[in-house]
This record gives C-alpha cells, sequence and structure tokens, in this order.
C-alpha cells in the first residue's frame, strides 16, 4: 500500500511549496521514507523535494504522461516509501485552460484516491477562510479534502477566530504556521531559483522548513490522512518494459550542474533501462565528456543566468561541437537547444546549430499537442506528443531546414538522423518511443575516447 496525501491551495501563492516540502523534511526527520512528487510538469519545485526526501524528484502530469500511466508512476517512485506527498499546481481545481480541470491538482488526485490537504494563506483574511475551505471542500465529490493548513497567522485571537469558523465546515485544522522571513524561497524571471544553484543555502532553507512545518503541524494527523486511502490497484511502472537493453552498455552525457538543473526522472530510468550508463556532466566545470561518451542529452535550467561562465569553459565547448558534427546523438530540451546555438546574450556558446539564443521581456509557457514533420533522431514524420514549454528566451531563427516539432501551424526547433533540440519539454514516460529511438542511435555510436 502507498500512504499518499495530496498538498494543495486555493490559487498560487498561499505557500504550498513551502509547506509541502517542509512537510516532506519534517516527515522524514521523523524516520520515515518519503517520496516526494509534483502534479504538473514544473522542474523547479522537484528540486526542493529531491532535498527534503533523499530520493529521486518525481513529477504526476496526466497530459505530459497520459491518465493511464499517472498512477502507475506513482507506486514506481513511491515505492518502498512510507508515505508518498504529492504537491499540487495551482488553485486545487485549475488545469490546462479549455479542458475543464484536465491536468489539475483535483485531477491527479482523483487518478490516484489521495486525500487532500489544503494550504491557506491567512495573512489578510479571517472568518472568510471558512468560506474558502467550505466552498472547495464541497465543490467536487470526486475530492476529499481531509484537512486545512493555515499559513501566515501570526496571532493567537486569529488562530481562535479561524478556528471558530472553521469549525461548522467539518474540516478540521491539521496546522497552524506563522510568518517566518526566514523560510522564504528566493525567486526570479521564471519562478523558485532552483536549488541546484543554491548548494549548501538551499540543503539549510530545506532543513529550515522542515522545522517550521513540524513546529506548526500535526504530522501524526497527516500520516493519519495519507494512510487512510485506498490501496493503489495500480502496478507500478517499470522501464524495462518500454525499452530493450543493447548488448553491451554505453555512455550518455548528461548536462547537469547550477546551468542544467532539470532532466526528467524516468527519462534516466528508461535510459539505464536501455543499456545505457547516464552520467553527469557540468557545463560549467567539466572540460571533457565522460570517458567513452557515446551520445549526449542536455536538459532544462537556466543557461541565461551562467552564459559567461559557460562561454568560459572553451574545451567542452568545442569538445561538444566536434562531436556533435561527427555525428554523435545528441537530444537537447529548452536549456540544451541555447547551450548548442551559436551563442546565448552575446557570449559563444557551442555553435551546433546555426541559431542565436537571447533574452527576452516576454515567454512562453502551456502545453503543446506537437506532431513531427519529418523523420529525425526521435521521430518518424507523423509522430505525436505531449509537451511543454516555459521559457523567456528566444531563438533566432526559430527552425532548422528539419524542424523538430510543429503545433498550431507553427515549425520550432532543429533535427536531423543525429540531433533532436527544441524548447519543447516532452516526458519520456509518456512517450518511450523517444527513448528507444536515441537508445538505438547510441548503442550503433562509436565510443567517444577520453582526452
Amino acid at each position: 500500500m502507498v500512504a499518499r496525501v495530496v498538498v494543495a491551495a486555493p490559487g498560487t501563492g498561499q505557500g504550498k511549496t513551502s509547506v509541502a516540502t517542509g512537510l516532506m523534511a519534517a516527515l522524514r526527520a521523523r524516520g520515515l521514507a518519503v517520496s516526494g512528487h509534483k502534479i504538473g510538469p514544473d522542474f523547479i519545485d522537484p528540486g526542493y523535494h529531491a532535498l527534503a526526501t533523499g530520493r529521486p524528484p518525481r513529477n504526476l502530469d496526466p497530459i505530459l504522461q497520459g491518465e493511464d500511466t499517472v498512477a502507475p508512476l506513482l507506486a514506481h517512485g513511491a515505492r518502498a516509501a512510507d508515505v508518498a506527498v504529492l504537491e499540487g499546481v495551482m488553485g486545487l481545481f485549475d488545469g490546462a485552460l479549455g479542458t475543464s480541470g484536465r491536468a489539475s491538482t483535483a485531477h491527479v488526485a482523483e487518478l490516484v484516491s489521495a486525500p487532500v490537504v489544503l494550504v491557506v494563506d491567512a495573512w489578510t483574511a479571517s472568518r472568510s477562510i471558512a468560506a474558502t475551505v467550505w466552498g472547495f471542500a464541497n465543490y467536487s465529490p470526486a475530492v476529499t479534502v481531509a484537512g486545512v493548513i493555515l499559513n501566515r497567522v501570526n496571532a493567537r485571537a486569529l488562530d481562535e477566530e479561524i478556528r471558530e469558523a472553521l469549525a461548522p465546515t467539518g474540516v478540521p485544522v491539521l496546522g497552524v504556521l506563522p510568518y517566518d522571513e526566514t523560510v522564504q524561497v528566493p525567486d526570479r524571471h521564471l519562478g523558485l531559483v532552483p536549488a541546484g544553484e543554491q548548494g549548501v543555502a538551499g540543503a539549510r532553507l530545506v532543513e529550515r522548513l522542515g522545522e517550521w512545518v513540524a513546529s506548526g503541524v500535526d504530522l501524526d494527523a497527516v500520516v493519519r490522512v495519507a494512510r487512510s486511502t485506498p490501496p493503489l490497484s495500480a502496478v507500478a511502472w517499470d522501464p524495462a518494459r518500454h525499452v530493450s537493453a543493447g548488448q553491451r552498455r554505453r555512455v550518455v552525457a548528461a548536462a547537469s550542474g547550477a546551468a542544467f538543473t532539470f532532466r526528467y526522472t524516468e527519462t534516466t530510468e528508461l535510459l539505464a533501462a536501455a543499456g545505457l550508463d547516464v552520467v553527469d556532466v557540468d557545463p560549467l566545470r567539466d572540460e571533457t565528456l565522460p570517458e567513452g561518451t557515446a551520445g549526449l542529452y542536455f536538459g532544462g535550467g537556466f543557461p541565461e543566468v551562467h552564459a559567461e561562465r559557460l562561454a568560459d569553459n572553451t574545451r567542452l565547448r568545442h569538445d561538444v561541437a566536434r562531436q556533435v558534427g561527427d555525428g554523435m546523438p545528441v537530444v537537447a530540451e529548452c536549456a540544451g537547444l541555447l547551450y548548442l546555438c551559436r551563442e546565448l546574450d552575446g557570449v559563444p556558446m557551442v555553435g551546433a546549430i546555426d541559431a542565436v539564443g537571447r533574452m527576452t521581456t516576454g515567454g512562453e509557457l502551456g502545453y503543446r499537442e506537437a506532431v513531427s514533420p519529418g523523420e529525425s533522431l526521435l521521430t518518424d514524420r507523423g509522430d505525436r506528443v505531449a509537451g511543454h514549454e516555459f521559457h523567456r528566451t528566444a531563438v533566432q531563427p526559430r527552425q532548422g531546414t528539419t524542424p523538430a516539432w510543429e503545433w498550431e501551424g507553427r515549425r520550432e526547433g532543429f533535427a536531423s538522423a543525429t540531433l533532436h533540440a527544441s524548447y519543447l519539454h516532452v516526458h519520456w514516460a509518456g512517450h518511450p518511443a523517444l527513448a528507444r529511438r536515441f537508445a538505438t542511435a547510441v548503442h550503433a555510436r562509436a565510443t567517444h575516447p577520453k582526452e
């Protein structure tokens, strides 16, 4: 049985990430094995979950992965855990626009039969909070709001007033947390600063969040809520069922470090099951690719924040350019696309793609139903995927001779028989054929000698 609980909120900005991360850290400090999961495509929050739990970060997304894959992925990610904590996205019932709430926190809670604990910011309201909680608890019979955690309550009188108002709703108060400026997570242009960029400070912040939650939340009551769930009937997702291992293991160098903080965990697991050893390489620090490299994977992150340091690592840039030019298979998503460009905000990058990246004042955000315009490293013509993009940079030109994807009449990205580079993030657990094609190409590639 997977004990599980969803941490949700009426909307963005209520303290959901801080409470969810702190809850994971507090439960772990109690001696429980905790599995952290982020509902939706977001890659920043899961980095904090990983620090709090000591386990790989996980996402649950019905659009990116498919409805039937969500529960199996939860069972897989929570294997050997005492409790799974799922952090919601936006407001409890907010999903992709125009889809009647698809991929909302409520949608995922229903898919995995998990109760919801609602985090409500009490900074600017008192008795009105009871009306909010009552509305959320009664809006959908498919969702169980099993408790509420009041955030930013700095007066005993306010606490008592809210509790009195909440009593008729039947929703118990599981915790009351004061405002504490020492547990504020720093943010910037695309949300929170990734945990992977904060080093020791990030670890200390997560520890402090755990102490903060433990001081004001009834952890035993939360665990009881999590254990009240019915058995999860889904068979755990297994990457080995979706790929075949090669006759010998090959090495894939995957970008990591402060500039490349995002890669879906299941991507690594699929590649490992396909006979590939995914070895981290930090483009800010490492001057050469790992010994035996036969493929490259450059995922998401914020190269625009670290552009000067990336440019300074001339040896690695030239090594990557040489290998890509010689036909080494390479997949690049968003940050990886920018790194492969000729330059980013005026400083040199790898130059494997004849394009220029730059920061803009606007941005792109949302799910995309994309189709492959032609054959490439990852796709056959006409292959369809559900992906997500989230960035404030732009690449000029937007596409190469063979674009990577097309959606809503627009073509985007760069593709060939050995390269696939795009802004679109695709969760390979939802589209394992991408992993199979990449692995096939890597296994066919002669290894890269250590220099």
